[in-house]
């Protein structure tokens, strides 16, 4: 596996190995000691979610906040979505910055987003099927999150204003400098 870092402190980009022949292709998507080596601490996810959106969906951006802040590993097991983050660490010399990229079926890139990010994706093709692991279960009472139409952030979700779907709670989040931010430096497993 390959990785590298970004601009943002502590968000990754993992290129697993694809060993393809004429049966296919086999890939180990994740290896635990792999990536706690490059990152230089012990990784240990609690639970793997799993959504199927439809072309237009904009999922996000979400976070959990306080002792249920969760890092994430996400890939794309079928379509493809543009994947973005924004880093809500206050102390972070990164923070407000986001970051996107283009997480399919074919180039089986992953991002590890660490704990004080939101995320979100937006879904360009047909269908995709997102896979990711999380180092926390979910709390409602923790969750938190920040405008896809952020006008600070100004990101691109690569869609059309009449294509987007978005859930009704998604549509409520405030905008970013409403949102609660991450006001310690995050320790990211303790």
């Amino acid at each position: 596996m390959e990785f590298l870092q970004t601009e943002l402190a502590g968000l990754v980009v993992c290129n697993p190995k694809v060993y393809y022949d004429e049966r296919g292709y086999f890939s180990e998507v994740f290896k635990k000691e792999e990536l706690e080596k490059f990152l230089g601490f012990e990784v240990s996810f609690d639970q793997d979610n799993e959504s199927k959106s439809t072309f237009g969906v904009v999922r996000g951006l979400h976070y959990q906040k306080g002792i249920w802040s969760q890092s994430k590993l996400i890939r794309v097991i079928q379509g493809e979505i543009l994947d973005v983050v924004v880093d809500m660490r206050k102390s972070s010399e990164t923070f407000g910055h986001t970051f996107s990229i283009l997480l399919n079926d074919e180039n089986k890139t992953q991002l590890f987003v660490p704990k004080g990010f939101a995320h979100g994706y937006a879904v360009l093709s047909e269908v995709a099927i997102v896979s990711y692991k999380v180092d926390a279960k979910y709390a409602p009472e923790s969750e938190a999150g920040v405008s896809y139409l952020d006008k600070t952030l100004n990101i691109d979700w690569k869609l059309k204003n009449e294509d987007i779907i978005v859930s009704e709670k998604d549509l409520v989040l405030p905008e970013f400098n409403q949102a609660v931010c991450f006001e310690e430096e995050l320790k990211f497993y303790e």
